[in-house]
């Protein structure tokens, strides 16, 4: 009876391909930064997290601080080895620098799944078929963040605390630009002459001592030039640190922090709001395609669930305000949101120029994905550099 069962079990597998699929799933992740940063990793950690509890067996292990700085010669396919070996089905690289990396140790391990964050190999035709392309629209919520900022700032100077310089910084910073010339400009009704939009790069997506330049610095730079608000591209909450110290000397100051939904609390009137990434439902769903056999290669870039942006089990980014957003301006920024989530206003419009005077779009004509993704320069109305060269 007992070998009789064993053979039935065998045959409802033959029959029935994906119960072989069905089982345990282990994800890695592989965080640039420390898991409890605060920050851009702690959003991708507390993201694996959410896997395990939505699915019953899954099981999350990482590896955090994967950077030259904290792991020095330590390569990407040497982490994955340690992952596989530890039983991993789905492998999650978090950070764009990982591009390279991930792509060689796909290619050594086929029989496993890989997604990139950020990465777009598949667009480029770069991908081995085991990786696959996971992004979140966070543009949106960069929108709503300079949106808030221009509704905030008493000096109409308004400073982005950037990480490196690449395609993906660029894109996010001029996001947050248009989303504060629209509210200078649109809202407020003041010239968009008068607005001051700085951007100043550190060098990498957290401060290294010695190779990038201190944010805190910078920042300290940014308010001590009459900038009243900074917004904080980078993964670690400096620019909101320092807006702190400066209000406790009785300034006007003011940050938006990154990437992390608590970055806010305990922080009190200095902290406008936070854009930040919800990575629980996109991990999950990639994780459940990976375990059900049904995952299939593709480029995915996850727009708002624009009912609710702050429905943790929907939307892949979201925008949570903090005690520095007023009332006022917290029902101007709502009817914001409405509006681009029902398609009423599109800040990638023409006419728009790169930073050099050079056409970007053509009054009229709306920006395409590609265009988007793959923003060439900043944009005029910027202060800063456009390129790292």
């Amino acid at each position: 009876m007992k070998r009789f069962l064993v053979n039935l079990s065998l045959l409802a597998i033959l029959l029935c391909p994906s119960l072989a699929a069905a089982k345990d799933l282990t994800v890695g992740l592989i965080l640039v930064g420390p898991y409890n940063d605060k920050g851009y990793s702690q959003a991708q950690y507390e993201g694996g997290k959410y896997v395990e509890e939505k699915m019953p067996g899954a099981k999350l292990i990482y590896l955090d601080k994967v950077n030259p700085a904290d792991r020095p010669g330590l390569t990407i396919p040497q982490v994955v080895d340690d992952l596989v070996e530890k039983g991993a089905d789905l492998i999650i690289a978090g950070s764009d620098d990982m591009k390279d990396g991930i792509r060689e140790a796909a290619s050594l391990h086929p029989d496993k799944v890989f997604i990139h964050v950020s990465g777009d190999d598949v667009l480029t035709g770069k991908a081995p078929a085991n990786l696959g392309n996971m992004f979140s629209r966070m543009e949106y919520a960069k929108m709503m963040a300079g949106f808030s900022a221009a509704l905030t700032t008493k000096t109409g100077k308004i400073a982005y605390l950037g990480p490196l310089i690449n395609e993906e910084t660029r894109r996010l910073a001029a996001s947050a630009f248009l989303g504060a010339r629209y509210a200078w400009t649109r809202v407020l009704g003041k010239k968009a002459e008068d607005l001051q939009f700085k951007v100043s790069w550190i060098g990498f997506w957290f401060n290294i001592p010695g190779v990038t330049t201190d944010p805190a610095q910078v920042a300290g730079s940014f308010f001590d030039g009459g900038h009243d608000v900074v917004i904080s591209g980078i993964d670690t909450p400096e620019a909101l640190t320092v807006a702190r110290q400066k209000r406790d000397q009785g300034r006007d100051a003011w940050a938006i922090p990154y990437d992390y939904v608590k970055a806010c609390e305990g922080q009190g009137a200095t902290c406008i709001g936070v854009p930040y990434f919800n990575w629980g439902p996109s991990f999950l769903r990639q994780a459940k395609a990976v375990q059900d056999g049904a995952w299939k290669q593709d480029f995915q870039w996850d727009a708002p669930a624009w009912a609710d942006i702050n429905d943790h089990d929907k939307s892949p980014v979201g925008f949570m305000s903090g005690e520095g957003m007023t009332a006022e301006n917290k029902a101007k920024l709502d009817a914001f949101v409405a509006d681009l989530g029902a398609h009423k206003i599109n800040l990638f419009a023409g006419p728009l120029n790169y930073q050099d005077g050079t056409p970007f779009l053509k009054d009229g004509a709306v920006a395409s994905d590609e265009q988007v993704w793959s923003l060439q320069q900043l944009l005029q109305g910027m202060e800063g550099q456009s390129s790292a060269k």
